[in-house]
């Protein structure tokens, strides 16, 4: 079932999502070879705490770190590591932070130094596809009208859209209906109604779009090794069109 929130409730999410955009934005100052994702890992725990939050997903079934953090041919829910990151890398951190029991996502992809030029338009791709999906989330259009913006997008670019992993509601659970995909038919699907929120996070692949995951029942990567990224925002369907609720 599909939870519709009030302008209060979006508004106690954007202030967790203000936090999540600022944390992101240190994050992306501290990027650098030789940092490892452990690091930024610490770096975030503490930085919520400085502001009354605290990292949601830390105890999710199991799950034991503030932060995933995603290198290179990991599509999502990489551990932090003490392996230091390395120039040419590209690591994606993604977190969840709770705010007064309200919660707000965002990943963001970050180059480690020098990028080879596949690897910069990889992210580049990537982060305007999410833009594209965003530009369909309006009251009337379905899920499938983002979802295929999404596709059409990458694909024309060269890409993948990962199939296994997609976008969620979201609001004081951290997986809420509806689900959204980034691929498929556009015009099917839930209709957006104003008062939705959910995440939008596309899984870019440079080969195909098909992932395995490591024994430790998390950490998801591309089948053929090539590179992954992902960029997302948490939004919330508005009159005045989406809002976009994890940034500054």
């Amino acid at each position: 079932m599909i939870t519709i929130k009030t302008k209060e409730q979006i508004d106690k999410m954007g202030a967790a999502g203000k936090i999540l955009a600022a944390c992101h934005q240190e994050i992306a100052k501290m990027i650098r070879p030789g940092i490892d994702s452990w690091e930024i890992d610490q770096f975030v725990e503490a930085f919520l705490a400085k502001h009354g939050a605290t990292p949601e997903q830390k105890g999710y079934r199991g799950y034991q770190y503030a932060t995933c953090a995603s290198v290179n041919d990991v599509i999502c829910h990489g551990f932090p590591s003490k392996t230091p990151l390395l120039e040419g890398d590209i690591v994606t951190i993604d977190m969840v932070v709770n705010l007064d029991g309200w919660l707000a996502d965002s990943a963001w992809s970050y180059a480690v130094g020098n990028i080879s030029a596949e690897a910069q338009k990889l992210l580049d791709v990537t982060k305007e596809s999410l833009f594209k999906g965003i530009e369909q989330a309006v009251i009337g259009n379905r899920i499938g009208d983002v979802s295929h913006a999404i596709q059409a997008y990458a694909e024309a670019q060269g890409f993948s859209v990962v199939r296994d992993f997609i976008g969620h509601g979201i609001g004081q659970l951290m997986h809420e209906d509806p689900q959204v995909p980034h691929y498929g038919p556009a015009g099917r699907g839930v209709r957006l109604k104003e008062g939705m929120v959910f995440t939008i996070e596309p899984m870019i692949n440079v080969g195909k779009y098909f992932s395995k995951v490591d024994l430790d029942g998390w950490t998801a990567r591309t089948v053929d090794g090539s590179l992954s990224a992902q960029y997302e925002h948490t939004i919330a369907i508005t009159a005045q069109g989406p809002l976009i609720l994890t940034q500054l």
